[in-house]
C-alpha cells in the first residue's frame, strides 16, 4: 500500500458501518472466541453493547467514534488507540512499517493528511472504470456478481 492508498483509507473518518462488518473483530478474531487483541479492551466492550454475538446484524456504528461528522484525522488518531472500528483499517498499523509510519505521520499532522487524501481523490478520479459488458456494478462490492 502506498501514501496515497493509505490516505484515501482517511475516508472512514465519516460514515457508519454495520455489525457484521466487524463482528468478528468482538468475539472471534482468531479463532479463539476473543476479541481481537489489538482491539482497545474498553472500546471492545463498548461495541459489544450494541453488537452482540448474533442478532443486530444492522446496528449501525461510526468508522470515528470521536468526531463520526467531521472531516478530520481522528480515524487515524483512534488507529494509534486501538480504537479502530474494521479489521481493514487495523492492518494499516499491522501490515508494514511503511503505513504505521503513515498513520502516525497523518494522527500528528491534520494538513498532510488533507493533502494526501486530495492527492488520492485526483489519483482515484483519473481511473479509467470499466464500461459496458467490461465491467459491472456489484451488488455486493465484495464479490463478483456471479460469485457465490
Amino acid at each position: 500500500m502506498d501514501t496515497i492508498s493509505c490516505a484515501n483509507t482517511g475516508g472512514h473518518t465519516i460514515g457508519m458501518s454495520r455489525c457484521t462488518s466487524f463482528r468478528q473483530r468482538l468475539y472471534n478474531q482468531t479463532g479463539n472466541g476473543m476479541a481481537d487483541s489489538t482491539l482497545d479492551v474498553s472500546y471492545a466492550a463498548q461495541l459489544r453493547q450494541g453488537c452482540p454475538r448474533s442478532g443486530g446484524d444492522n446496528n449501525l456504528f461510526p468508522l470515528d467514534f470521536v468526531t463520526p461528522a467531521k472531516f478530520d484525522n481522528f480515524y487515524y488518531k483512534n488507529l494509534l488507540a486501538g480504537k479502530g472500528l474494521l479489521s481493514s483499517d487495523e492492518v494499516l498499523l499491522t501490515k508494514s512499517a511503511e503505513t504505521a509510519a503513515l498513520v502516525k505521520a497523518y494522527a500528528a499532522d491534520v494538513n498532510l493528511f488533507f493533502q494526501h487524501f486530495a492527492q488520492s481523490m485526483v489519483n482515484m478520479g483519473n481511473i479509467s472504470p470499466l464500461t459496458g459488458s467490461q465491467g459491472e456494478i456489484r451488488k455486493n462490492c465484495r464479490r463478483l456478481n456471479n460469485s457465490h
